[in-house]
């Protein structure tokens, strides 16, 4: 974790230079001093310090300074983008013999001004329901709701998950399927595994670890499912009261699993049955499909949370978002509720996904 912090520090440190050093060259007559090296590393230290304190330390004062160093995090990356791509702009407009810094500048600006504030309406905005119909021979008329990626606690006020639930409960849904990474750390956290656990699903709740669960502590993670009326699948498999299966396995990332580790929970499957299969990271898509899963869900991705990160995922991941055929099986990736510490989201939107099984 140390080396983490070390890392991301200096590379926070690099972008927030280089969008000051693009601000200088274009309105030289700020200054060099302040917009290059001393705020960047005053923001570092807050932004870094800040992350740290907060992960022990809750209250009001915590919890501003929790979404001033998350947020300024996200628009660092944003900033960084956006000089970057002006400054290559500038270069190329030179080699032309277009010489229109000023311009490219106070555009520049304007642009960061526009993105931020798509970026910040994007992560107050609440999550859209989503509606995914499928088709699934042999399976009842079902409502599947999907919970990925709330990352609750200090990041997501109870109210906003409140209000989230809520429309989930509008829709009636079956059952719920949970992906992972649902509650971090902070206050309240009873009020969070309670209000899941309130949601009336005829066909029970169920769900599987994400990465994020291991990180803050595997019993406390499994005591929080507990709590929230969750049926655990940890490379298992259960049966609905409608006989529809549902396989999960552990974060795969997190726990180096295999291939054939996958498989192996697969093969448990009566293959006259229906069978969903949940994986938080979306990987081992084929495997499910090979063995006869109908459905597959993942989360993890955020859909990249934050253009243009998304292209970053992909290099980790062939699918990143949406719904997708892998053989006969349907498989779709979900946004996630919220997000993941940065309170933005940029083209990214979040969602609640609702699949609607043979409707």
């Amino acid at each position: 974790m140390g080396a983490f912090f070390v890392v991301s520090s200096v590379i926070m440190w690099l972008m927030q230079v280089t969008i000051g050093a693009w601000l200088f060259t274009s309105f030289p007559q700020i200054g060099w001093k302040y917009p290059v090296v001393l705020l960047p590393v005053l923001f570092s230290v807050l932004m870094f310090g800040g992350l740290g304190y907060t992960r022990t330390h809750w209250g009001v004062w915590e919890s501003w300074l929790y979404y001033f160093a998350y947020a300024w995090m996200g628009l660092v990356f944003l900033g960084f983008c956006i000089c970057a791509g002006f400054a290559v702009l500038h270069w190329i407009l030179n080699l032309c013999h277009l010489h229109c810094r000023v311009w490219l500048g106070v555009l520049s600006v304007g642009t960061m001004a526009v993105v931020f504030g798509m970026a910040i309406y994007g992560g107050i905005s609440s999550p859209k329901l989503k509606h995914i119909s499928v088709t699934v021979p042999g399976a009842p008329k079902m409502k599947l709701a999907l919970l990925s990626d709330s990352h609750l606690g200090m990041g997501v006020s109870y109210k906003r998950f409140d209000k989230a639930m809520s429309r989930i409960e509008a829709e009636k849904p079956d059952a719920l399927l949970v992906l992972g990474d649902v509650f971090e750390y902070g206050p309240s956290r009873e009020k969070y595994a309670e209000r899941i656990k309130n949601l009336v699903t005829p066909q029970g709740t169920y769900g599987v670890f994400g990465n994020h669960e291991y990180y803050v502590g595997y019993e406390n993670s499994k005591e929080f499912f507990k709590e929230a009326g969750i049926t655990l699948l940890e490379n298992d498999l259960v049966q609905m009261p409608n006989g529809i299966q549902v396989a999960g396995i552990k974060d795969a990332k997190t726990v180096r699993m295999t291939a054939q580790e996958a498989e192996d929970v697969l093969k448990k499957a009566d293959n006259k049955k229906p069978l969903i299969f949940l994986s938080h990271t979306p990987v081992f898509a084929e495997e499910a499909a090979l063995h006869g899963a109908a459905l597959m869900f993942s989360g993890h991705t955020h859909n990249g949370q934050i253009f243009p990160f998304k292209y970053l995922v992909l290099l980790q991941f062939p699918r990143v978002y949406g719904l997708f055929e892998v053989e006969q099986m349907k498989f779709y990736i979900t946004s996630g509720m919220f997000y993941w510490g940065i309170p933005l989201r940029f083209l990214a939107p979040a969602e609640i996904p609702v699949v609607e099984v043979n409707y």
